[in-house]
């Protein structure tokens, strides 16, 4: 077969559009939560209840999906995964209460888990260091193009044909993508449509799977990586700033109505303007630290100073919950979720930076366990703060976290070599360029 010119991007486009139907599934009761609230009386803690659901599902299947996608290898643990959510999306449909949309989005987060682990460790296959941060903002940014689509695509079902078929229709895109997936991937050694100088990109920046101790031997098992402290340092990080996104992600149409006065309508048109700019970020992120890389910084460097200055430019989230007018408030978000993504383009590398391929999903399922948690866990904060109080203790909270994680951030991923916590030193060298 003839070779595809720059194969590995039109894998990172893949990801990206199993990101973006990823978002829109979990979008499409966000937008609906202001119409399915009222029609089954849910309070801020039910739905805040609701949402944890799917937390905790996520939380808990980040490390799971993490080690089986190691385990069975990128295309069968995606397909696992995409098939899974998206059978879980399509029975929202069937729901007439609080609880059986618990129960949904709780299935809905066990499959979603997988996309992560499935994407960073696609992409330590496919690309070398010094283009790996801006491969992962690339498809990462597909969950902004979902959460973008999603608001007018919910909306206008909605308004066709009810809240049912919306569920319906979004649940079933991911089996057109899986179709295409099934048929086109495959490992940069196995692929009938790579070019020779391609592969030889692609091996030439791969990380060596080489220790200096027995340390990579113990690393072997799934526990045995909690003894590193750079795991540490990744988990705890996204425990703190992941949930600036979820909530975003899940409370920002309930505010936007509630707060702001927005109508379904409105949010329609409104409401996917801070999810747009959130994908900018994940090329300005990526974009950032490569710039900086082949500059001369260390990869560890490029991606701290990028995160450090992300999280600082979260602030601005501060502000707009107490900005009088509702465009400025919305302008002050979408700066905040530029810089998030832009922050999370360099943390969801640092995995495959850190580690061998043979581990980096499972190093990214646990620390996005992490994040998972750390959202559930505010998630379910929100709804009972915003039942006793009002936005404000939420906006102060989301925009101080971030620079809490930066911080840890440093602290947990210093250079060198990855030393073990307890017993013994050595692994796996820090920075492959």
């Amino acid at each position: 077969m003839k070779p595809v010119k720059n194969l590995r991007w039109w894998i990172a486009g893949l990801l990206f559009l199993a990101t973006a139907i990823n978002y829109v599934d979990r979008q499409t009761l966000s937008v609906l939560a202001p119409l399915l609230r009222e029609k089954f009386g849910m309070s801020n803690a039910d739905y805040s209840r609701v949402l944890a659901a799917f937390m905790l599902a996520y939380t808990v299947m980040q490390s799971g999906f993490g080690r089986l996608v190691d385990r069975l290898g990128t295309k069968r643990g995606f397909s696992l995964a995409i098939s899974w959510w998206s059978v879980a999306a399509v029975l929202h449909a069937l729901s007439n209460s609080a609880m059986q949309f618990g129960f949904c989005r709780f299935l809905l987060g066990a499959g979603e888990a997988g996309n992560w682990p499935g994407g960073v460790k696609a992409v330590a296959e496919w690309f070398p260091a010094k283009s790996r941060a801006l491969a992962i903002g690339f498809f990462n940014s597909g969950s902004c193009l979902g959460a973008v689509i999603a608001p007018p695509t919910v909306a206008w079902i909605t308004l066709q044909w009810g809240w049912r078929a919306a569920f319906v229709f979004t649940g079933l895109l991911g089996f057109l993508w899986l179709a295409a997936w099934v048929a086109f991937y495959h490992s940069p050694q196995t692929h009938p449509r790579i070019s020779q100088g391609e592969l030889e990109l692609i091996q030439n920046g791969e990380p060596i799977d080489v220790t200096a101790s027995g340390a990579a031997k113990s690393s072997d098992r799934w526990l045995a990586l909690l003894g590193h402290r750079q795991v540490w340092g990744l988990v705890l990080s996204r425990l703190l700033a992941d949930p600036v996104w979820w909530f975003y992600v899940f409370w920002l149409p309930e505010y936007l109505t509630r707060e702001r006065h927005f109508s379904l309508a409105m949010l329609g048109y409104f409401a996917w303007i801070p999810f747009l700019t959130a994908g900018l970020g994940n090329f300005v992120g990526g974009w950032c630290s490569g710039y900086l890389i082949r500059r001369g910084s260390t990869v560890l460097a490029g991606r701290t100073w990028v995160m450090f200055l992300s999280a600082a430019t979260m602030l601005v989230g501060i502000p707009a919950v107490l900005a009088r007018d509702a465009t400025l408030s919305l302008a002050l978000i979408s700066l905040a979720t530029l810089a998030y993504s832009s922050w999370a383009a360099n943390i969801l590398t640092l995995p495959a930076d850190l580690f061998p391929t043979s581990r980096v999903a499972t190093v990214s399922g646990l620390s996005g366990t992490g994040g998972a948690m750390g959202g559930m866990v505010f998630t379910l904060l929100t709804g009972v703060v915003l039942d006793r109080f009002s936005y404000l203790p939420v906006f102060v909270a989301a925009g101080l976290m971030p620079l809490m994680a930066a911080g840890i951030i440093i602290w947990g991923v210093r250079p060198g070599p990855i030393r073990e916590t307890g017993r013994g030193t050595g692994g796996f060298p820090l920075s492959r360029e």
